[in-house]
């Protein structure tokens, strides 16, 4: 699976070499320079991370980060010159995951940004419900050890569901994380994936919440 990281930085130099380093990581990576340009990014396309810094042309960083909190719980990194208890206070209770200073050593920041994924989830070899195991890197899933055939699409509403184990994923989220922002399809579509990935685990691994969402239950061995 691809990990997709959108940073967001006016300064050249930096930007350049953050993508750089987290490229050879092995990451997907787009970049942005002012905070306007950031926030319309992420409201069209979803990130499993985001490396955000706070003084921006346009919006700052703050106010990028308090608008994407109102559509994605995807991690925050901020990175920036802004090192008083102030600042950090802020930009935490605005839901940042993690805040950096400059200058920093790339090495740190990478390191930074793995321990944030595997916090997440997306890092881990494998992710365990139940008898469900998930494979991220392989999109594979088994169940008591037997493999079930999925497609890509069917495994990525499932592994999502499946990093948040127990919490309620609503339609609308569903349909942003995994078919994107700019998705003009209709909701009969995530019935028919919802319905096949269904028919193919065992009974009752995902509720239906009415009128709110699903949720991925315990897979309990029937044997």
């Amino acid at each position: 699976m691809n990990i997709e990281i959108l940073v967001v930085e006016d300064d050249e130099q930096i930007c350049n070499t953050v993508k750089k380093f987290l490229i050879n990581a092995g990451f997907e990576v787009d970049t942005c320079n002012n905070g306007d340009m950031a926030l319309e990014q992420l409201y069209s396309k979803s990130y499993h991370l985001v490396i955000l810094d706070i003084m921006l042309p346009g919006l700052n960083g703050q106010e990028v980060l308090k608008g994407l909190r109102k559509i994605s719980d995807a991690p925050v990194l901020m990175m920036t010159a802004l090192e008083d208890d102030d600042s950090q206070l802020k930009a935490f209770n605005n839901l940042a995951d993690d805040y950096v200073t400059k200058p920093f050593t790339m090495q740190i920041l990478i390191k930074r940004v793995e321990a944030l994924l595997r916090r997440s989830g997306m890092l881990k070899k494998e992710i365990v419900v139940g008898q469900l195991t998930l494979f991220p890197e392989l999109y594979q899933v088994s169940y008591h050890s037997n493999r079930i055939s999925l497609t890509p699409r069917e495994f990525e509403i499932l592994l999502l569901l499946a990093q948040n184990k127990g919490r309620i994923i609503s339609q609308e989220s569903l349909i942003t994380k995994i078919w994107g922002y700019d998705f003009d399809g209709n909701e009969g579509v995530v019935h028919v994936h919802m319905r096949n990935l269904r028919n193919k685990l065992p009974s009752g691994v995902i509720s239906t919440i009415k009128g709110v969402g699903y949720r991925l239950e315990d897979a309990i061995d029937e044997t």
